[in-house]
């Protein structure tokens, strides 16, 4: 199999992304910015080159006689300046491109995120003709779009850039949804808000399946949106996922309106008060409240038509997965 370089090999879709390629037989070339990331990625199979994305001369020599790039480094989170996030997300995907341009890649995947949609308003059945959000109040999707447009923008005769755009990214090895919704509950701070609205989600296997397909049969040019298949209901997902964890979320939640008014002046409040006693982060977000108030459902039609996506990954599956490591952990432990 000919060689292949990524992004965010040490990250969580990365790391999944980076072990299916190995598995599958392909030289795997992997960014790695620290040496916690080389070791991680060395330990699944790749070979690691150090740098950054601020680094076009590591990337160019990552991806010299590599065919094909995945690029799947990102900030995500829910607050930070539009500078932090930019420097990464913009700066670094159009350094990432112009890099593996230089070097010969012919195939560039970039991953991308329905939240280039998000700007506070409800997504229902959004698909790829909905307007990119770079007017966004919250600099991740902002960032996000604007590294999309860059992506896509990016392509050319012999440099074909396909565009994969997962939602509420799930599964073993997640380090964002889970790991921050059972420490709220743990420590007494969940809340539900809004209502029993919809929401789509996409298994980590899920996404490197799209990604997958993405590479092989993707339209230059072209952007895809892939999920798990049929919306779930946002409260049945979240305790679902908690009880793989042994958690229980409480009943109590916040009405939308209030959430978000709380969110707006906490925010504004972090900006203006003194450094000296200025909080690391507000104890809410306008981002974090769309995401867990908003209905966000998206149509893949695209996908399935041009690419032949289709889930390999159940939720039913995706959730015993994550009962039995659990399990197996605290066997190991106890």
């Amino acid at each position: 199999m000919p060689s292949v370089f990524v992004t965010g090999g040490s990250g969580f879709v990365g790391g999944a992304l980076v072990r299916r390629l190995v598995a599958d037989g392909w030289s795997v070339r992997a960014l790695a910015r620290s040496e916690r990331s080389a070791a991680a990625i060395g330990a699944i199979g790749a070979e690691p080159v150090r740098g950054d994305l601020g680094d076009l001369a590591a990337m160019e020599h990552g991806a010299r006689d590599c065919e094909l790039a995945f690029h799947c480094a990102a900030r995500v989170g829910d607050w930070g300046t539009r500078e932090e996030f930019g420097l990464v997300n913009v700066v670094g995907t159009g350094n990432a491109l112009g890099a593996c341009a230089a070097a010969g890649v012919r195939r560039f995947v970039h991953v991308s995120t329905e939240a280039v949609l998000l700007a506070g308003e409800p997504l229902v059945e959004a698909d790829e003709r909905a307007p990119l959000r770079f007017d966004s109040p919250a600099p991740y999707p902002a960032s996000k779009a604007r590294a999309e447009e860059a992506a896509v923008a990016a392509a050319h005769e012999g440099f074909d850039v396909v565009v994969v755009r997962p939602r509420m990214v799930w599964g073993m090895g997640d380090t964002t949804i889970l790991p921050v919704v059972a420490e709220l509950v743990r420590s007494r701070r969940f809340a539900w808000i809004g209502g029993r609205h919809l929401t789509s989600t996409t298994h980590v296997d899920n996404v490197v399946h799209g990604l997958l397909l993405g590479a092989e049969k993707g339209m230059s040019g072209g952007v895809y949106s892939i999920t798990d298949g049929h919306p779930l209901v946002f409260r049945d997902f979240i305790t679902r996922l908690l009880a793989t964890q042994g958690l229980e979320p409480p009943d109590r939640s916040v009405p939308y309106p209030v959430a978000i008014a709380l969110a707006t002046v906490a925010e504004r409040g972090r900006r203006v008060l003194p450094s000296r006693v200025r909080p690391e982060r507000p104890a809410l977000t306008r981002f974090g409240v769309w995401i867990a108030g908003l209905e966000a459902t998206i149509d893949t039609t695209r996908a399935r038509t041009e690419l032949g996506y289709a889930p390999v990954r159940t939720v039913d599956e995706g959730m015993s997965e994550l009962q039995r490591e659990r399990l197996g952990a605290a066997a190991l432990a106890g």
